[in-house]
């Protein structure tokens, strides 16, 4: 588990999926530090002893306020019930699709809940976080933000890359690799963009433009100054029309596992 401090007040905290012979993913949550701090997403399930650690390395989880929950995927929602337990005053944000979805199997207090819809926002200490749905997504409840504060746009999954290495920001990665790593990812991650109507995309995308965020914060990709913002939206424009992803069949997988254990027998 690595934490790197940005200079927006942020604290990302970041492991790292390796899928042999594909590349890595960046599974970040960040700590975002101010009046009234609060946190955005919990990190994965199978890493959530570690991400502990690593959280109160930066602050006591009793400070926290608020949990923005993007959506419920295992990436995202790993400590979020230990989080709540060690801290009865900690409060969910999320929409009413999420508080259902995580009712099927580990449900929400319905009182420790505020739920937003994109384009409405809530006071967050002396910052004002106003709901985005980003152009990209894999679960339908995702919902990012912008911080009046800062300008940061955190944007959940999208704009993020398998990338060969994965540095502490994103204008470290080669053009060219962080290109390809987008359009893998948002390939494989919203495959219906092969299905989207190019106007319908083409004006998501200009949502964030006008946005003109200050950083991205993804959870899949590190933190992005704001002068990528166009190449990071350039990439994500290209994905309708590339190939679609096709996961691996079970002779690629076996080659996968070989690669990490040895010849399956």
């Amino acid at each position: 588990m690595i934490v790197t401090p940005h200079p927006d007040g942020v604290d990302v905290i970041t492991s790292i999926a390796t899928i042999p012979t594909i590349g890595s993913i960046p599974v970040n949550a960040f700590v975002v530090h101010g009046s009234s701090p609060f946190l955005v997403d919990t990190g994965s399930i199978v890493d959530s002893d570690d991400f502990m650690t690593a959280l109160r390395s930066v602050i006591d989880p009793g400070e926290l306020e608020w949990i923005w929950l993007t959506h419920t995927d295992f990436d995202h929602i790993g400590s979020l019930h230990r989080l709540l337990a060690d801290n009865p005053r900690l409060r969910v944000i999320t929409s009413f699709l999420g508080v259902g979805i995580m009712g099927l199997f580990d449900p929400l207090p319905m009182d420790r809940v505020f739920l937003v819809n994109p384009g409405q926002s809530v006071a967050v200490g002396d910052r004002t976080l106003t709901a985005v749905k980003p152009p990209t997504f894999d679960n339908p409840i995702t919902t990012g933000f912008h911080d009046s504060r800062t300008g940061a746009l955190f944007s959940a999954d999208c704009f993020g890359a398998v990338l060969e290495e994965v540095p502490a920001g994103a204008a470290d990665i080669p053009a060219a690799a962080l290109r390809d790593g987008q359009v893998f990812w948002a390939a494989a991650d919203s495959s219906w963009l092969h299905k989207v109507d190019p106007d319908a995309f083409a004006r998501d995308l200009d949502s964030i433009r006008a946005i003109e965020p200050t950083t991205i914060f993804s959870a899949h990709l590190p933190p992005a100054p704001g002068h990528m913002t166009e190449q990071l939206l350039d990439a994500l424009a290209a994905v309708p029309s590339a190939s679609p992803f096709v996961g691996p069949d079970q002779a690629a997988f076996e080659e996968m596992l070989a690669a990490m254990t040895g010849p399956v027998s």
